[in-house]
């Protein structure tokens, strides 16, 4: 939905509260409050740090994700990537590698991989819809053939421990700083620096922002290396979490991903979303899966719900544009017409 001038003329408590963002962050707090009060277990600090630690894969691909939709496109291929990445630093750790040397490697890797995408999609011209599906084919079948069925385990305790602590006796994990300053990084560049605003011109319409000045297959191509390469640093930070990398780690990860990006209010036809919006809407799926895991739920009935949330994110963006169409030209047919200055009638 395009904003106009008219909309910039609400106050600005209405512009901060009456948004899809902020009723998403609504829905957070309300979800929170009654699984705090009905589900035993959800308010244990054990339970909140568990529930920051399976988010935070989420967390980081969603960052570079909802910068790739708001352009109009999309990665698929960011799970695989993950895997890749897993793969590469068990591997490259038991050729005798440090970890810091490995993860540096797959980090690399995984730019590689986003710039492949990149290039096919910003150079070539090829969408991305099909280009990412077959990367993502592409991608975790490297990581398979090169481990194999074998899983590497032998990772240092001191390094899988740095993975899992947590913040004091906060519960909160360590490595959420890391997400906190990449956070912090996107959000200056999406909402406050050129670039952001070139970002959102693509999304409206690729051939008007070029002719505006957008450098759109540079924009697109550096998007699309930031997601392979934050999806890698989640393949590192999933793989010592765990203490194992294996070729199928993180299957089926992108869907959680691209749910909880347009839950959090981004178009799925690109030009509009924030980084509040996604990360409320990544708490949002963390929340209630963790809520319904604690009150036994199975994984398949979760993945049914979060399939549902979104399907309905994706026609509520659509019944919210025709319902405010609908509403603009009640209010300009209800508008009435002024007579001009020095102009009678007979």
């Amino acid at each position: 939905m395009t904003r106009t001038y008219a909309a910039y003329a609400h106050p600005l408590w209405r512009r901060l509260l009456l948004t899809r963002e902020a009723a998403v962050v609504a829905l957070v707090i309300a979800v929170s409050l009654w699984a705090y009060s009905n589900v035993p277990y959800f308010g244990d600090q054990l339970t909140l740090t568990y529930l920051l630690l399976d988010v935070t894969p989420i967390l980081l691909i969603a960052l570079p994700m909802t910068l790739v939709i708001i352009t109009g496109e999309i990665d698929l291929s960011v799970a695989s990537v993950v895997g890749l990445s897993s793969v590469l630093l068990g591997v490259l750790h038991e050729r005798g590698f440090s970890i810091p040397v490995a993860a540096l490697i797959a980090l690399v890797v995984g730019a590689l991989c986003g710039a492949l995408n990149g290039y096919l999609v910003a150079r070539v011209g090829l969408p991305s819809l099909a280009v990412t599906i077959g990367t993502l084919a592409l991608y975790r079948g490297l990581a398979i053939g090169i481990l194999g069925t074998k899983a590497v385990t032998d990772f240092p305790s001191d390094w899988t421990q740095r993975a899992s602590e947590t913040i004091g006796g906060t519960g909160i994990p360590a490595f959420m700083w890391v997400f906190l300053l990449l956070a912090v990084v996107f959000t200056l560049a999406l909402h406050f620096s050129p670039f952001g605003r070139g970002v959102y011109d693509i999304g409206l319409g690729s051939e008007a922002a070029h002719f505006s000045g957008v450098k759109v297959e540079r924009t697109k191509f550096v998007l699309f290396v930031l997601s392979g390469a934050v999806s890698a640093l989640a393949g590192v930070f999933y793989t010592l979490r765990f203490g194992s990398a294996r070729g199928d780690n993180a299957a089926g990860l992108e869907l959680q991903v691209i749910a909880a990006v347009l839950l959090g209010g981004v178009s799925i036809f690109g030009g509009r979303g924030k980084l509040a919006g996604v990360v409320a809407g990544v708490l949002l799926i963390g929340i209630i899966s963790s809520a319904l895991r604690l009150q036994g739920i199975t994984v398949n009935v979760i993945n049914i719900i979060i399939g549902l949330l979104l399907v309905l994110s994706v026609i509520s963006t659509t019944v919210l544009a025709w319902v405010s169409d609908v509403a603009a030209r009640r209010n300009r047919g209800a508008r009435p017409t002024k007579t001009p200055a020095g102009v009678g009638t007979l």
